[in-house]
């Protein structure tokens, strides 16, 4: 996968200007009434703590509530069909992941929306997967390639769904490193972390907030992150990139609109992210769960839509499965 910096797209500068940002008022009298984040997973997980803390941080910027609703289904579609179809004003807006416009539209024939539904307003925050040996397998990742060498195939890795992209990005390492192993399905990180720590399952593949808890219990042994760039929060640990160079494999949460949404309404919406973006607790959380903080402009975000699409095609176009 070609790397995504933050250079290379442009990120940043829009949090770097949060002050006048923030100062900048609502133009063109928007918001008009409450704001809905409509959050297409069930409440409690990461994307709904971080829509929750930016909600509360987004609401004294434009002066009217914004609201959160959790509409999970259809791994995220049905939260996100209800945003492309809801009213282009700015008042409906989606909490979307990597899994919304990154995978379903390549793996899902038919889908219900496509990526032009959509006006990007900021690019949240990108997060890697760490990789987890227990403590009785391997002790690094040039171990973990000769075991695997040794034994094709036979060593198991837990992931939530063959098309989730915890386990795409595993198989993106994977093919990079030359290497087999087994993938065993789970509902949910709750459960392939139970099997972890029974013995019964050699590696975890989970994003920081499952992988941090794991790693600062020493309860196994972190191998490394599928980022470009070590995580602040770990920083004796190790990247795949710098045992293949190049490889990055990326989640991600952002907010979009309705496609047609105006300008005017894009641009307080932007303001507004930007500022939560800016807020001590949210970067903290956001660092502490293994993510690099990001904002954007609309338009460095529309850039990193399409390069994750590119980035992810080779491997996702292998995977397609029919939408029931």
């Amino acid at each position: 996968m070609s790397q995504i910096t933050r250079r290379t797209l442009g990120l940043g500068s829009a949090l770097l200007a949060t002050p006048a940002l923030a100062q900048m008022g609502s133009p063109g009298g928007f918001p008009q009434r409450n704001v809905t984040i409509v959050v297409p997973f069930a409440p409690g997980g990461s994307t709904d703590v971080l829509t929750r803390l930016m909600a509360e941080r987004m609401t004294q910027t434009l002066g009217r509530p914004v609201q959160v609703e959790n509409r999970p289904g259809g791994n995220t579609i049905v939260g996100a069909e209800a945003v492309a179809r809801a009213q282009p004003d700015g008042h409906t807006l989606l909490m979307a992941a990597g899994t919304t416009l990154t995978v379903n539209p390549i793996i899902q024939r038919n889908l219900s929306y496509k990526i032009e539904d959509f006006a990007p307003v900021t690019l949240c925050s990108t997060f890697p997967f760490a990789v987890i040996a227990r403590h009785d397998g391997p002790r690094d990742i040039p171990a973990l390639v000769a075991a695997a060498r040794a034994r094709p195939g036979r060593i198991t890795y837990g992931t939530n769904g063959p098309t989730t992209l915890t386990n795409v990005a595993m198989l993106m390492v994977l093919e990079r490193l030359g290497v087999t192993m087994q993938d065993v399905t789970y509902r949910g990180d709750a459960a392939q972390l139970n099997d972890f720590l029974a013995g019964n399952l050699d590696l975890l593949v989970v994003a920081g907030s499952t992988a941090l808890p794991v790693h600062r219990n020493n309860q196994g042994r972190l191998l490394g992150w599928t980022s470009a760039q070590r995580v602040p929060s770990t920083p004796d640990v190790p990247t795949f990139a710098e045992f293949t160079p190049g490889l990055e494999a990326l989640s991600w949460f952002g907010l979009l609109a309705p496609a047609r949404t105006p300008p005017a309404a894009i641009e307080a919406l932007n303001a507004a992210a930007i500022a939560a973006l800016g807020d001590e607790r949210i970067r903290d959380r956001l660092t502490n769960d293994a993510q690099f903080v990001q904002g954007s402009t609309p338009e460095a975000f529309s850039r990193f839509l399409a390069a994750q699409l590119e980035a992810w095609r080779p491997v996702l176009s292998r995977m397609e499965v029919p939408l029931n």
